[in-house]
């Protein structure tokens, strides 16, 4: 299954411009009349026919809507410290995006060696992994905040964990922290943050813990920050989604 982003959306009429239209026409070589799948990056999927297909914009006529296309029942953002090697971050965002994720947010720890992280190839990758897992909601990619700001600004009642590897502190499962939210009454947001090669520092962790985010554990191996990440993610999409 084919499918394409369009941000331009006015009545029954869509447009294809840039790499989406050059894509359409020119690699996929579709021409007017055939019918083609575009996401609005908002959660919904449009079954279209072709009226003009040209590299440099397509336009085309809506008619069939699907709402909530390739949604999953909760809303999941990821706050990882971004990883020495960007390569590897990039393939934690896409993965994660993959699996099920509502945002992604770079993140700056007190002992992180990468302190700068460009966001517009990542959104590039995060969309391209969308259209890849059949999904019509494009998660944002936030710009680069600290670990404290990020803590303090998280809603008092949502659920919070915190990955980390300090031995001090009892932790518990990814499935156990939901299985207590589930508990109780309304639908909670859940954020799950994860630190960078060195860890967080013992501030941070002790914020987060005031604020009331509970340490889980991912498991008995030592897990580098994006497959932690990722493993998270997998976590919470079993919970909720089986």
């Amino acid at each position: 299954m084919e499918i394409f982003f369009s941000d331009s959306i006015s009545g029954p009429v869509l447009t294809l411009s840039g790499d989406e239209a050059q894509h359409c026409a020119r690699v996929l070589r579709h021409r007017a009349g055939d019918e083609i799948n575009v996401i609005d990056g908002l959660g919904t999927l449009y079954r279209c026919t072709l009226e003009v297909a040209d590299a440099r914009e397509c336009t085309a006529s809506i008619i069939d809507t699907v709402p909530g296309f390739g949604s999953h029942p909760y809303r999941l953002t990821m706050a990882v410290c971004p990883t020495k090697n960007t390569d590897r971050y990039e393939w934690f965002a896409e993965k994660v995006t993959e699996i099920g994720v509502d945002s992604i947010v770079p993140v700056i720890g007190d002992r992180s060696e990468r302190r700068v992280l460009k966001t517009d190839r990542l959104k590039r990758i995060v969309l391209s992994a969308v259209k890849q897992s059949l999904k019509g909601a494009i998660p944002p990619v936030c710009e680069p905040l600290s670990v404290k700001e990020f803590i303090e600004s998280v809603p008092e009642d949502a659920v919070k964990m915190i990955c980390y590897c300090f031995e001090d502190q009892e932790k518990v499962s990814v499935a156990q922290v939901l299985g207590d939210a589930r508990s109780r009454p309304g639908t909670k947001d859940i954020y799950i943050l994860i630190g960078p090669e060195g860890d967080f520092s013992p501030a941070e962790a002790e914020l987060a813990r005031s604020l009331g985010w509970r340490a889980v554990t991912l498991g008995p191996s030592r897990l580098r920050t994006e497959t932690a990440a990722i493993v998270a993610a997998t976590q919470v999409y079993s919970a909720l989604c089986f």
